[in-house]
């Protein structure tokens, strides 16, 4: 989460506030593991899912958040999330599409990773050092961020989950299973109903 007296950058406007913290989805739910639906009406039904993925990623202590994470089968994403020099950038981001470096400018970042659908569990799990998404905001308007550090592991393991994709499913057996046991150790600190049932 973002420090109150350094605001994040937002760049396409502020996230929107007053939404409803909801129970957060685990991998195993088949809306976890399918590519989406395209977001094609951008109104008040819209804006109220996002609100609510807003309360839900800031009462998790997550820097993103997709719509499958709260069951919801809609391409898009809200985050909160600091690049590599520690400046937060927010954003909505519909119906995402991220770039990544190719060639002599990839490198890769071997950071652990983790996942609010997958509670208490880091492994390390290898991703592009920079990363750029262009989607649509609320109003339909197009989109555009990018950043490196945290913020670009973030927009590329967010897009994933859109497509259908866990970041399990990136990794080797062994880390999945490194994975799995560290979330079952925790599982009595993250409920199923978590985060809802502490706000």
């Amino acid at each position: 989460m973002s420090d109150a007296a350094t605001p994040p950058l937002t760049p396409h406007g502020p996230l929107p506030t007053g939404g409803t913290v909801r129970p957060i989805t685990r991998w195993g739910e088949p809306v976890m593991h399918r590519a989406l639906q395209r977001v094609t009406a951008y109104d008040e039904s819209l804006r109220a899912l996002v609100a609510d993925m807003v309360a839900t990623m800031y009462a998790a202590e997550g820097v993103g958040l997709a719509a499958n994470q709260i069951g919801e089968d809609l391409a898009v994403f809200v985050f909160d999330c600091p690049d590599a020099t520690g400046q937060h950038v927010a954003g909505v981001v519909c119906n995402p599409v991220v770039t990544v470096p190719t060639g002599k400018a990839r490198k890769l970042d071997k950071g652990d990773e983790g996942c609010l659908s997958y509670p208490g569990a880091f492994v390390p799990c290898s991703r592009p050092d920079y990363a750029a998404v262009d989607g649509f905001g609320l109003d339909g308007e197009p989109v555009h961020f990018e950043g490196d550090g945290l913020l670009a592991r973030c927009l590329q393991h967010e897009t994933d989950h859109l497509e259908g994709t866990v970041f399990g499913d990136r990794l080797a057996f062994g880390a999945q299973k490194k994975l799995r046991k560290q979330m079952e150790q925790a599982i009595e600190e993250f409920p199923l109903t978590w985060p809802a049932n502490e706000a």
